[in-house]
């Protein structure tokens, strides 16, 4: 049996070899979780650069009940790894740096503006262990 052939014949594989992507529709929703395990929140939406196609943040739901209180905060992309045990993305982030990590209104989140990618960017290269 070919590796195609067995990739394609494992039913309970919670990951799907077939595939190299996957579609933003997939990511919108999922939970976010730190390395404790514990559930900081969903992706919102996913923020891709126009010119190289290249994802540069998930913006993170945290926050608020049904919606209201809700903040979203940018997170680089390269520093979220998906579990499959958790079903989950994971981000060596406490809840606390979350909470001081930059902002966007979710109107503003669909149109950021080059500043709010530069703060992004610049919040989490503060933290040492991710050396952006």
């Amino acid at each position: 049996m070919s590796q195609e052939q067995h990739q394609q014949a494992e039913p309970d594989d919670p990951i799907d070899h077939r595939h190299e992507l996957i579609s933003s529709r997939r990511v919108e929703g999922t939970a976010v979780h730190n390395r404790s395990g514990e559930r900081l929140g969903s992706i919102h939406s996913v923020m891709i650069e126009k010119r190289s196609g290249t994802v540069a943040y998930a913006v993170l739901s945290f926050g608020g009940i049904f919606g209201l209180g809700e903040h979203v905060h940018p997170v680089p992309w390269q520093l979220l790894n998906y579990d499959v045990g958790l079903d989950a993305y994971v981000v060596d982030v406490t809840r606390e740096e979350l909470s001081q990590a930059p902002t966007l209104h979710l109107d503003q989140a669909e149109r950021p503006q080059p500043q709010d990618y530069e703060e992004v960017t610049g919040y989490y290269a503060k933290l040492p262990w991710w050396g952006l």
